[in-house]
């Protein structure tokens, strides 16, 4: 190895949302730590920047929940999205009717309801639970499994996706999800460009090792995704415990695949709007888009799920192409200009999006939360939160809770 540090405290593996949090919970502890991220940015899966002329979040979008999101204290300039927003949609030749959404929402709450009232055990997929045969059924399963979990219903567990339901308020941040998580790790003891490929946790301390040298430390914080983990992107010394290697693998990343564009003219929707495609025939996995928000002339939007791995898989080239035709099935050709594409995916340091959790494996989270090894090891990030899994929220709260597990049995500095 090229060098070998002195041991630290605390190693946090990543300087994404959970990483971030521990570290802070370990300064405001008066403990140390150093905080590696492989990347040359921070922020993880919350990453935002300016691009086509307006600031865009790649990743993470939304404060959920915003009345318990511990993010939402250090929010600058925002808005409350649900009380801007109106949602059309497209029926193949024309937009909903105000009666035909009316129509549609009651539907979508019927949905919820029955989801909400079904028996949590034995578990099984959503789609077993969900209603069916409907007019609006497979608009709704669409929307709630690929849009909004990144993974079919058939895919996820039903007593995880009921455990793990979000309300709002639903704040979008001037400055991005991004910005506000970039804004919160400044002045922290984050070494970038530092992957870790090894770590050996056989006590008494850790010891991590990658390209840039190797790192003694008392504890080490994983933040590392489900994907990551799932795909051996990091090797144990010893392997994980046959519960845990499961549990990781019960939590299997889905793909919400974003992507934005500049406006070429004006499509008649007010910002902040939404608008998207009712299933059918002609589109049985349609996107989901957002009107130039903060009045940008810009749209964003979703492909998710098995449409959005299969999209990755042909290129970026591929996924572009396929939004601007489904942009132009509502608002007609020649409304999109330059654009981009997020590819989650394949980026090593992620493996996908967020995630869900496979029939019979919610409580996996709570197991991936527990300390192994006398408290050497732990893992953080929004797989291990049992209540706000796949949001900025778990992943805060689960790495405030790790870096406190390592704060209240180390020694000040």
């Amino acid at each position: 190895m090229a060098r070998s540090d002195p041991e630290v405290e605390v190693a946090i593996l990543g300087a994404g949302v959970a990483g971030i949090a521990a570290a802070r919970a370990l300064a405001a502890a008066g403990r140390g730590c150093v905080v590696l991220e492989a990347k040359d940015r921070v922020g993880g899966r919350a990453f935002a920047c300016t691009t086509l002329g307006a600031v865009f979040d790649h990743g993470a979008t939304w404060l959920h929940q915003a009345r318990e999101n511990p993010l939402a204290a250090h929010i600058g300039p925002h808005v409350d999205h649900d009380t801007l927003r109106e949602r059309h949609l497209h029926l193949g030749a024309r937009f909903a009717t105000a009666e035909e959404l009316a129509e549609y929402w009651r539907a979508h709450q019927a949905f919820e309801a029955a989801l909400a009232a079904a028996p949590l055990t034995p578990d099984r997929a959503v789609s077993e639970a969900a209603p069916r045969g409907g007019p609006w059924e497979a608009t709704i399963a669409h929307w709630l499994g690929s849009q909004i979990n990144a993974a079919e219903l058939c895919r996820i567990s039903l007593e995880d996706y009921v455990k793990t339901g979000l309300e709002g308020p639903n704040l979008l941040p001037r400055e991005g999800v991004g910005g506000l998580v970039a804004r919160l790790a400044r002045g922290l003891p984050i070494r970038l460009g530092h992957a870790v490929t090894r770590l050996d946790w056989r006590g008494p301390g850790v010891v991590l090792e990658g390209p840039w040298g190797a790192l003694r430390a008392r504890r080490a914080i994983v933040t590392a995704s489900t994907g990551v983990l799932a795909a051996g992107g990091l090797r144990f010394v010893p392997e994980l415990p046959p519960e845990v290697a499961e549990a990781i693998h019960g939590l299997p990343m889905g793909l919400l695949t974003k992507f934005a564009f500049r406006l070429a003219r004006d499509v008649g929707v007010a910002p902040f709007h939404s608008a998207r495609r009712a299933v059918s025939a002609e589109a049985p996995q349609p996107m989901s888009w957002i009107i130039r928000p903060f009045g940008e002339p810009i749209v964003f939007g979703f492909v998710g799920g098995a449409r959005a791995w299969a999209l990755l898989r042909e290129g970026p080239a591929a996924t572009e192409a396929a939004a601007r035709a489904d942009f132009a099935a509502m608002f007609g050709e020649g409304a999109l200009g330059e654009g981009l594409v997020t590819r989650w995916g394949d980026d090593p340091c992620f493996l996908g999006s967020y995630s869900h959790a496979r029939p019979g494996h919610h409580a996996s989270r709570a197991l991936l939360a527990r300390p192994l090894g006398e408290g050497r090891l732990l893992f953080a990030g929004e797989a291990t939160h049992s209540r706000f899994a796949g949001t900025v929220a778990g992943a805060w709260l689960s790495g405030e809770a790790a870096g406190g597990f390592c704060a209240a049995d180390s020694p000040r500095r």
